[in-house]
C-alpha cells in the first residue's frame, strides 16, 4: 500500500467548530475562544500526525472509533508538568498541612491520610505528593495513606503507573530524594516500590463525578481550565463535598477561586494561596463574612 504525499491538511473553520462541539459533548471539555489557538494548532498537528487530508476525514475517524478519539484528546491535553512543579505547593504541604492533620488525626485509630490527585497526568504530581509524605510525616509506617491520582487520559495513566522518568526529569529532586525514592532502570529512574504503593491510579472524567469517599486534601493544578463556568462550579462542589471538615484544596499559582460561590476558605502561605473547607468544630455561629469564598 502506497503512503499518502504529504499535503497541507484542510481544515475550515466549520470543522473545527464541529471537533470542538463533540469534545464537548463526550467529555464535557471545552476550548472556548481563548484557546483558538493551541486548539487549531494542535488539531492541524494531528492531522499531519495522521496523515489526513482534511478534518471531515478526522470527523468521521473520531466519530466511529473510541480509540481515534483518545488519541486526539490526548493530545489536546497533554501539558508540561514535572516533580515539584510548584515548590510553594509541597511547603506549604509539608509545613502547614501535614503539621495541622498529624496534630488532628495523631490519636485516632485507624489513622488515615487520603489525599486526590485530580488530573494527575504522567504521575509526577502524586508521587511528588508521596514522597513529601514520606520525607515529612513522623512515624510514616503509623499511618494508612492513599494517593488517590486520577485523569482522563489511559496514555498518561500507563506511564505514572510504571512510574519510570528519564534523569532530567528529576532535577527537583535532592540527591538523596533520587537515591531514597528511586532505583536506577533502563530507560532511566523508576518510583520504588514501596512509593508506589502508596497511590491508587483510576481512569476518570471530573465533569462525570464518582465517590471515592472523603479526603483530606485534593489537589487540582491546572485542569479547571478545561470545563465551562457551569461545569467547573459542579466540579468544585464536588471537590467541596469530597474533602473532610478542615481539609485542603490546592490550585495551580495563577488559578484562583474569586468570585467562586463555593465556600472555602482563602488561606495564603508565602507564595501560595490555599483553600480550606471550614471546619465544623471552628465555625463562628454567625453566617461566613460577605466577600468569603
Amino acid at each position: 500500500m502506497k503512503e499518502r504525499p504529504h499535503t497541507t491538511a484542510k481544515l475550515s473553520e466549520s470543522e473545527l467548530n464541529e471537533i470542538r462541539a463533540l469534545i464537548e459533548q463526550r467529555s464535557a471539555i471545552l476550548f472556548d475562544s481563548s484557546r483558538e489557538r493551541f486548539f487549531s494548532g494542535r488539531v492541524r498537528e494531528h492531522l499531519r500526525g495522521k496523515s489526513l487530508a482534511s478534518g471531515t476525514e478526522l470527523l468521521r475517524r473520531i466519530r466511529s472509533s473510541h480509540l481515534e478519539y483518545e488519541a486526539l484528546l490526548e493530545g489536546l491535553l497533554t501539558q508540561e508538568t514535572s516533580f515539584f512543579r510548584y515548590p510553594a505547593v509541597y511547603e506549604a504541604l509539608e509545613k502547614t498541612i501535614l503539621p495541622e492533620l498529624q496534630e488532628r488525626k495523631f490519636w485516632r485509630d485507624p489513622r488515615t491520610l487520603r489525599i486526590w490527585s485530580a488530573g494527575c497526568s504522567t504521575g509526577e504530581e502524586p508521587y511528588s505528593i508521596a514522597i513529601t509524605l514520606s520525607d515529612a510525616l513522623k512515624f510514616a509506617e503509623a499511618w494508612e495513606i492513599e494517593i488517590l491520582a486520577t485523569d482522563i487520559s489511559r496514555r498518561a495513566l500507563r506511564h505514572a503507573e510504571h512510574g519510570t522518568y528519564p534523569h532530567r526529569s528529576l532535577q527537583h529532586l535532592s540527591s538523596r530524594q533520587v537515591e531514597t525514592y528511586f532505583a536506577p532502570a533502563r530507560s532511566g529512574f523508576q518510583v520504588r516500590p514501596r512509593i508506589r504503593k502508596m497511590i491508587s491510579f483510576a481512569q476518570t472524567n471530573l465533569a462525570e463525578p464518582m465517590y471515592f469517599g472523603k479526603f483530606d486534601c485534593i489537589f487540582c493544578m491546572n485542569v479547571l481550565m478545561y470545563f465551562s463556568e457551569e461545569r467547573r462550579l459542579a466540579i468544585l462542589r464536588h471537590f467541596y463535598d469530597a474533602l473532610e471538615p478542615g481539609g485542603y484544596f490546592l490550585l495551580g499559582h495563577s488559578e484562583t477561586l474569586t468570585h467562586t460561590p463555593v465556600k472555602f476558605e482563602p488561606v495564603r502561605l508565602g507564595e501560595c494561596r490555599l483553600y480550606r473547607k471550614p471546619a465544623e468544630q471552628l465555625r463562628p455561629v454567625v453566617a461566613v463574612a460577605e466577600g468569603a469564598l
